[in-house]
């Protein structure tokens, strides 16, 4: 995928935009992109914050399915989970702007930053689980967000939310107009919050507001990452979910499970 990194009002923001195409597919190679801008913006010393957003009708249809596949998975999930661990543990103030379909490893993108904003008409779900896998930078950071209940609900249906929805559940924290755009919404909210700040002071206060939180979520993340590869990816219902997918049939199950 193609990431764009550009430093605006002053160099005061730094704007990530997923510029893939149509559905804006995070690979292996798009994370690692990704990391490197959120690693360029912390590096500048008059940011206030990173703003990332999407070119395109959606922000993003989530990570690559055909990188779930062996021999690629491995090296693109440490991939897409270091890029995280950046996010998470950035020192600066972090936005989302979000537009139609954000899914997947795109909405576990979003749970990483600390604000999000979306369009009513946006689409917010982690349908991992109808492709026999589950998601687990999402089941790390879903129910910090929103409860355990609805996070069960996302994260064991597959059921999108609605921008209203997800607004009711705390899933984002400010919704624009139906004619507005998210993104000059974010960036309306970083004027007003964060540009008359001391750069110094803001980095020092977001490293003391978001450290337990990253170190936790960045730990949950390792956990789950290590259950994905060891039992999942593995297993015949996960290896036969991803296949269906690529090759758009249903699937065929096994009878049992896995205890």
């Amino acid at each position: 995928m193609s990431v764009r990194l550009s430093f605006e009002e002053g160099r005061r923001l730094a704007r990530v935009t997923l510029d893939q195409g149509k559905g804006n597919v995070i690979d292996g190679a798009g994370a690692a992109e990704l990391q490197a801008a959120f690693e360029a913006a912390a590096s500048e010393p008059v940011a206030r914050c990173v703003l990332i957003d999407a070119a395109g009708p959606h922000f993003s249809f989530g990570a690559s399915v055909e990188e779930h596949r062996p021999p690629a998975l491995h090296g693109m999930l440490r991939r897409f989970h270091a890029m995280l661990k950046t996010l998470l543990e950035l020192p600066l103030p972090t936005l989302v702007a979000i537009r139609g379909q954000c899914l997947g490893g795109g909405l576990e993108l979003a749970l990483g930053a600390s604000r999000i904003f979306a369009h009513p008409g946006a689409r917010l779900g982690q349908a991992e689980i109808k492709l026999g896998v589950f998601a687990p930078a999402g089941s790390a950071l879903l129910p910090a967000r929103v409860g355990q209940a609805t996070a069960d609900l996302m994260l064991l249906t597959g059921r999108s939310l609605t921008g209203a929805e997800a607004l009711a559940a705390g899933l984002v924290d400010e919704l624009c107009g139906p004619e507005e755009d998210p993104a000059a919404q974010a960036l309306a909210f970083a004027r007003q919050s964060f540009f008359e700040l001391s750069p110094a002071s803001l980095r020092i206060a977001t490293r003391a507001a978001r450290g337990r939180h990253a170190a936790r979520a960045v730990q949950r993340i390792g956990e789950l990452e290590s259950l994905y590869l060891t039992e999942l990816a593995a297993s015949p219902d996960g290896i036969e979910g991803i296949a269906a997918f690529l090759e758009k049939r249903p699937p065929r199950w096994q009878t049992g499970g896995a205890s």
